[in-house]
């Protein structure tokens, strides 16, 4: 039974997974802009984007919550404090790394108001940013999220299917934004790739090497 409920979840997880990595692909948007018209996607694709990855995540929610579970371990005392601290940690973190970028571009409020005020778009391509959190990881991000899920100090079985599941697409998702990434600012995202880690601090993997497009 449990083992059936973990499948359930990694499932939820996978079929989020697949509707998140569609709706960011790179050919999804010149797609709607055929139809729908440029200026409409521009304004509103990022946030639809975000409201359509919520709304995906809640039937994953809504199995961890619902399905049978039974605790793996519990952590008491002064472990259960500094796992505390730790998920305290992940969610300044979070913060943090929110805060040193264009919280309403990354939202997609900022878009959808050029929109409504007839101001043009697409918006000009931000800098990229490799100040505050982004000088020791590259995806503070999926760092601070993966430090808070894995300090849980009451670890359920059910809690540990979503957290394999969640560090899989972390680690999937942060290589697939880096050919995004390399694509959108070229040879000063691969200096930035040499420098820094991309999903630990201090574990320095090769970064994703995309293929080579025409005129490279």
């Amino acid at each position: 039974m449990l083992f059936r409920n973990g499948v359930l979840i990694l499932l939820a997880l996978a079929a989020f997974a697949v509707a998140h990595s569609l709706t960011a692909g790179l050919g999804l948007k010149p797609w709607l802009k055929r139809r729908l018209g440029e200026r409409v996607v521009e304004g509103w694709y990022r946030l639809w984007y975000n409201a359509f990855s919520l709304i995906t995540l809640l039937p994953v929610g809504a199995l961890l919550v619902l399905l049978p579970d039974s605790t793996l371990y519990r952590v008491e005392g002064t472990g259960a404090v500094l796992l505390r601290l730790a998920q305290a940690v992940g969610a300044l973190g979070l913060v943090g790394a929110l805060l040193v970028t264009d919280v309403w571009r990354f939202t997609g409020i900022r878009q959808a108001v050029a929109y409504l005020r007839g101001e043009p778009l697409p918006l000009p391509e931000p800098p990229l940013v490799i100040n505050g959190m982004y000088r020791f990881v590259r995806h503070p991000l999926y760092f601070f999220s993966l430090l808070a899920l894995w300090s849980m100090p009451v670890m359920t079985v059910n809690l540990l299917m979503f957290n394999i599941g969640a560090t899989l697409y972390f680690v999937i998702g942060s290589r697939v934004e880096e050919r995004r990434l390399v694509q959108s600012y070229g040879e000063a995202y691969r200096a930035y790739q040499q420098r820094v880690p991309g999903l630990i601090p201090l574990l320095r993997l090769p970064p994703l090497r995309p293929s080579r497009q025409q005129g490279d």
